[in-house]
Formats: C-alpha cells, sequence, structure tokens
C-alpha cells in the first residue's frame, strides 16, 4: 500500500467517479483503476460498489475512508509543520465556524490578525455545531470558533473569548418595535422565524422560551442568518438571534430590541484537539485570538 493508491482512493471515494478522480488528478482512467484494484486486492476486500461508471463506497471502504482521511491529515499537517517552521508569519490557518460568526466576528478577527501578518493564509470551513466538534476531533481543521462551547467533550480543548447579549429582532410596524427594552415573555403569542432543526442557535432560543413556560410558534425556517432577517423584514414573524449579527447590517423595516427578564447570553469561544499540538502559525493565531477578544473596546457591538 503506498501513497499514490491512498491519493487514488481518496480522490474516487470523495467523486464517487473513476473518470472524474482521474481528470482532477491528471493522469488516466486505467491507471486510476488500476490502482484502486491493487490496492483492494492488496487488502483482501472490495472497497467500492461499482454501478456502471459510478462507484459507492463499501461499509468497509466507508471505515478505510475515515482512516485514511485522518491518516492524510496527519501527513499534510506535518508537511506544514516543518514549512511553517521556517517562516510561521506566511503559514496556513484552518478554521471553522458557524453561521452566526460568519458575518462580523471572524472577519474581525481576520482582518486584525493580517495588519500584523499580512502574508498569513486562512483556510476557512462553515459548519453545523456537531460538525465542528467532530471536525476538531478528527483533524479535518485545528480551530473552531463556537458558541456556546461544549462542555462534556473530553477530547477538546476550550476556551470561553467572550459572551454576547441575544437581542430581538422585531418588523418596525410591530407593536412592540418602540420599547427601549422587551421581556421574552411579551412574545408568546408571536409567529417566529427560526433556523433549521440541528442548528445549535434554534436550541438556545427555543430553551429560553421553554424556561418561562411556553414553546415559541414557528412560523417559518430560514436557512441562514440573513434569510431570518429578510423575514422579519416582510414582517412575517419575530426572532431572536446574536447581537454581533445586526452589527453593520441592520434589515430594511427591522428594529432591534434588547430582551430582559431574561437575560439571554451566548458565550462563544474556540475549541481544538487534546491529542494534536496546533501548527505554529495557528499558535500564532490562537495566542492572538485570546489577546484580541482581551481588549473588548476593539470588539464593539
Amino acid at each position: 500500500m503506498d501513497f499514490r493508491q491512498i491519493r487514488y482512493f481518496m480522490e474516487v471515494a470523495i467523486r464517487e467517479h473513476v473518470t472524474e478522480a482521474a481528470d482532477a488528478l491528471h493522469v488516466a482512467q486505467s491507471s486510476v483503476s488500476r490502482q484502486i484494484v491493487n490496492l483492494e486486492s492488496e487488502l483482501g476486500v472490495d472497497l467500492f460498489i461499482r454501478e456502471g461508471r459510478r462507484v459507492h463506497l463499501t461499509p468497509i471502504g466507508k471505515i478505510f475512508y475515515e482512516r485514511m482521511k485522518h491518516a492524510m491529515n496527519v501527513m499534510d499537517d506535518a508537511r506544514r509543520e516543518v514549512e511553517e517552521y521556517l517562516d510561521p508569519e506566511k503559514g496556513t490557518i484552518r478554521i471553522a465556524f458557524p453561521i452566526s460568526l460568519a458575518a462580523y466576528t471572524l472577519p474581525t478577527v481576520i482582518y486584525a490578525f493580517r495588519l500584523r501578518y499580512p502574508e498569513a493564509k486562512f483556510q476557512l470551513k462553515q459548519a453545523l455545531y456537531r460538525d465542528l466538534i467532530e471536525g476538531v476531533i478528527k483533524g479535518d481543521f485545528n480551530l473552531a470558533l463556537m458558541g456556546p462551547l461544549p462542555l462534556e467533550e473530553k477530547k477538546l480543548n476550550r476556551k470561553a473569548l467572550f459572551t454576547e447579549n441575544i437581542v430581538a429582532l422585531l418588523p418596525i410596524n410591530h407593536k412592540l418595535a418602540k420599547k427601549s427594552s422587551i421581556k421574552l415573555l411579551e412574545l408568546i403569542d408571536e409567529p417566529f422565524v427560526l433556523l433549521p432543526q440541528g442548528f445549535v442557535f434554534r436550541d438556545i432560543v427555543v430553551k429560553a422560551c421553554q424556561n418561562l413556560g411556553f414553546t415559541p410558534h414557528v412560523a417559518f425556517e430560514g436557512d441562514d442568518i440573513d434569510a431570518l432577517k429578510g423575514l422579519v423584514s416582510a414582517g412575517l414573524g419575530v426572532t431572536l438571534m446574536p447581537e454581533v449579527t445586526l452589527v453593520d447590517s441592520l434589515p430594511r423595516s427591522t428594529v432591534k430590541i434588547p430582551v430582559e427578564e431574561p437575560n439571554v447570553t451566548r458565550t462563544v469561544g474556540v475549541i481544538t484537539p487534546k491529542d494534536r499540538v496546533l501548527l505554529p502559525t495557528e499558535k500564532m493565531f490562537y495566542q492572538f485570538l485570546l489577546e484580541f477578544f482581551a481588549r473588548l473596546d476593539h470588539f464593539k457591538y
């Protein structure tokens, strides 16, 4: 089993098509097919199910893929560590984040970091809450910003960076729109627009309401924060969202109002793996994160 076989296997597994994998690898299809057959012969198992021109991983193929994916991540990290040891200010930071931190928080930090280290590069990945956790554990990336921080994961290091308020976003003609603050219970009979099931921020909103004895009536769902803003702007409901998501983009025909009783908040932080060290450039960025958010006057909502 050699590196070329694994590289060909990974490409075919991702694309589920030998011809497309060969095109991506810039080699002949016959070469890819031969290497896959050799690999299966050496392992003594079928890694793929052939269906015409398309292929799909067998159950053991899926297990092998996950192991090889981890191995490739380790090899890539080793190569990058050598390169960044020589010049960490020109290295690459792979970081993942949820949708709620995409518009303002992460861009603000990256901009500030690149003012200090202009040749640093970033590979960014947006993901759901559980995928952020799994990605760091499996080695898809070594850093992830998220909120709230997972408390039960023993394979992760976690560091809180800041706590932000959750505010109400209402249509501008709403009966509560002119209030300086509202109680969450005042929204008991309102139609809510929320993110779909599976988004942890939806769970935060629902739990805050349920703690007061009601479950919000979800009239509409939006796939991202901007979609929720549009639904509120159209007068189709109310929502709660992190105040930071409204810093530069308060939607037309809406108002944001602080929520009291209870004061709903979210702690945002960074997670890293316990069983792997950060690469040199990632270490620089991690330390920069801690310093940046320790000076909250540089991070105003």
